[in-house]
C-alpha cells in the first residue's frame, strides 16, 4: 500500500466521523434516558393507582364527562392495584427531586476534576437499575418507592453537571451553540418518548413493562457509552490526528487541568444577578414540574383522558417546545450578531417570554371546562413558548462566569429543582379530590409564582462577566468555557466577547 493511499484512507476517515461529535450524539441520548426514566412513572401512576372517591359531602358540579363510559363494562382496569391518597403521590413523584438536588454540585465539582465520563455513566446506569426494580419496590408499599425514587434523583442529579464539564473538554466555542442546544434538547425528546409510549403500553399491557423497557434502554445506552465516549480528547484512543490538531487550536489544550483554582463563593453568594439567575430558575422550573410530573392527573382525573390519549396529549407541549427552542436558538444568534439587541436585553425579552407563555396558558386551560380541545391547544402553545428558555435563562451561567459554568450551573439548578420536590406535594394539598376548581387555584398560584421570579429576574438579571470570574484570567486567555476547566478563547472569539457584553 503506497504512503499515498494510506494518506487518502485517513483523510476519509477524518472526514467520515468526528469524536465530538459522537460525543455530542451520545450525550443527547443520555439527555433523552434521563429524562425517559424520570418522567415515566408520571403518566403511570394514573393506572398504578385505584382511584380514589372524592368527598361525598361535595358535589362536583364542574366535573367532565368521561369518555369511557361506553366501554366500562368491557375493561375492569386490573391493572389498578395501589390505594394511594393524593398526598401520598405527591411524595412519591417529589421523591426523585430530593436526591436530584443533593448531587448537582457535588456531581460537577466531580466531573470537572475527574472528568465527566463516568459521573455521567455512573448516574444513569444507577438509575436505570433501580428503574428496573421499581415494579417490585410498588409492590412492597408505598415507602420502597418513594426511596427507590429519591435514589435515582441521586444519580440523575449529576447529569447536566458532567455534560458540561464533558461539552467544555470537547466543544470549540464557535460550535457550543449549535451543540449545547442540540444535547439538551434531548430533554423533550425524552419526555415526549416516556409519556407517548408509556400511555400506549399501559392501554395495550400492564403497567410494568414500562419500567422494564426504559430500565434496559438505560443499561444498553451505559454499555455504548463505555466504548465510544472519553472525558477528553488527550485519553480518547480513536479519535484523529486532524481533530486533536483542530481542538488544540481551538480549545487550547485536549488534557483536564489537575490544578484548579478555588471556586469563589463568598463573592458568588452576594452577587445579585446570580441570585437574579435562581429566582428565575426556580420559577421556570415550577411551570415545568407542575405540567411534566402532575400534568398527567389533571388530564386523567379532571379532564377523563385514557392513558394513551393522556400520554399523547401531555407529550405535545414538550415535543412543540422542542422545535420552538431550535428555532429560538438560531434567532437569538441573528439578533445578537445583527446588534439589534444587547446580550442582556436578548436574555430578559426571551426569558419573559418563556414565563408568560406556560403561566398564561395553564390559568387560560382551566377556564376552558371540559372542552378538551382548547384545553390541550392551550396548554400545547403555552408551553411551546417555554422554548424561549434555552437561549435566554439557560445560558445565563455562561454569561456571568465563562470559568466557573459548570459549578454555577449546577448550583442554580440544584437550587431550582426544589420546585420539584414542592409541587407535586402542594398539589397534593391544594387538589385532593382532583376537581378543577382545585387545580384552578393550583393553576393560579402557579401563575403568582411564575410571573413574581419573572420580574425580580428583569430587575436585576445580567449577561455582563460578574467580577468574581477574574477578568485577569479572561484577558491571558486561560480557562474559559461552559465550565472552569481549561478552554482558552481564541483571539476573534474574545473580541466578540468583549463587544456583546455590554
Amino acid at each position: 500500500m503506497t504512503e499515498n493511499h494510506v494518506k487518502q484512507i485517513n483523510k476519509t476517515k477524518d472526514s467520515w466521523i468526528k469524536q465530538r461529535y459522537v460525543l455530542g450524539f451520545m450525550g443527547f441520548l443520555a439527555v433523552v434516558n434521563a429524562y425517559a426514566m424520570r418522567s415515566c412513572l408520571n403518566i403511570a401512576i394514573t393506572e398504578m393507582v385505584v382511584e380514589q372517591k372524592r368527598d361525598s359531602l361535595k358535589i362536583d358540579t364542574h366535573a367532565c364527562p368521561s369518555l369511557e363510559l361506553q366501554i366500562t363494562n368491557k375493561t375492569s382496569n386490573p391493572e389498578n392495584e395501589f390505594h394511594w391518597d393524593e398526598k401520598t403521590q405527591g411524595y412519591i413523584l417529589s421523591a426523585f427531586y430530593w436526591g436530584y438536588v443533593i448531587t448537582h454540585l457535588p456531581g460537577g465539582m466531580i466531573a470537572e476534576r475527574f472528568g465527566g465520563k463516568q459521573v455521567l455513566g455512573f448516574g444513569i446506569l444507577g438509575t436505570a437499575l433501580l428503574t428496573l426494580v421499581t415494579p417490585m419496590a410498588a409492590r412492597a408499599g408505598a415507602g420502597w418507592v418513594i426511596a427507590v425514587r429519591a435514589l435515582e434523583g441521586l444519580g440523575e442529579g449529576t447529569t447536566f453537571p458532567a455534560l458540561n464539564a464533558l461539552l467544555a473538554q470537547w466543544v470549540p466555542p464557535l460550535e457550543r451553540g449549535k451543540m449545547g442546544s442540540l444535547v439538551f434538547a434531548g430533554n423533550q425528546i425524552g419526555t415526549v418518548l416516556s409519556q407517548t409510549l408509556t400511555g400506549i403500553l399501559i392501554r395495550e399491557g400492564d403497567w410494568p413493562i414500562v419500567f422494564y423497557l426504559f430500565g434496559a434502554l438505560g443499561v444498553i445506552w451505559y454499555l455504548a457509552w463505555c466504548f465510544t465516549c472519553y472525558s477528553d480528547p488527550a485519553s480518547h484512543p480513536y479519535v484523529s490526528q486532524k481533530e486533536k490538531d483542530y481542538l488544540q487550536e481551538t480549545l487550547g489544550c485536549l488534557k483536564r487541568k489537575e490544578n484548579l483554582p478555588p471556586i469563589p463563593w463568598k463573592a458568588m453568594v452576594v452577587s445579585m444577578p446570580l441570585w437574579a439567575l435562581i429566582i428565575g430558575q426556580v420559577g421556570h422550573d415550577w411551570a415545568l414540574f407542575t405540567i411534566s410530573t402532575d400534568g398527567p392527573k389533571y388530564m386523567k382525573s379532571v379532564m377523563k383522558f385514557n392513558s394513551m390519549q393522556n400520554g399523547i396529549l401531555i407529550s405535545l407541549p414538550f415535543l412543540v417546545m422542542w422545535f420552538t427552542a431550535l428555532g429560538t436558538g438560531w434567532l437569538c444568534d441573528y439578533l445578537l450578531q445583527r446588534k439589534y439587541l444587547t446580550i442582556t436585553a436578548q436574555r430578559k425579552i426571551f426569558t419573559t417570554i418563556a414565563s408568560v407563555g406556560p403561566a398564561g396558558g395553564m390559568l387560560a386551560a382551566s377556564y376552558a371546562g371540559c372542552d378538551r380541545v382548547a384545553v390541550s391547544v392551550l396548554m400545547t402553545i403555552g408551553f411551546a413558548f417555554m422554548g424561549f428558555f434555552y437561549s435566554s435563562l439557560k445560558v445565563n451561567t455562561l454569561d456571568l462566569s465563562p470559568n466557573y459554568a459548570g459549578t454555577l450551573m449546577a448550583f442554580v439548578n440544584g437550587v431550582g429543582a426544589v420546585s420539584g420536590i414542592i409541587t407535586p406535594n402542594l398539589i397534593g394539598y391544594l387538589a385532593p379530590n382532583s376537581t378543577l376548581l382545585e387545580w384552578r387555584t393550583v393553576f393560579w398560584i402557579s401563575f403568582a409564582v411564575i410571573m413574581a421570579t419573572n420580574i425580580i429576574y428583569v430587575i436585576f438579571a445580567s449577561a455582563k462577566v460578574q467580577p468574581w470570574n477574574d477578568l485577569t484570567t479572561l484577558n491571558e486567555k486561560e480557562t474559559i468555557g461552559l465550565n472552569r476547566s481549561q478552554i482558552v478563547i481564541p483571539p476573534e472569539d474574545e473580541e466578540k466577547i468583549k463587544e456583546n457584553n455590554v
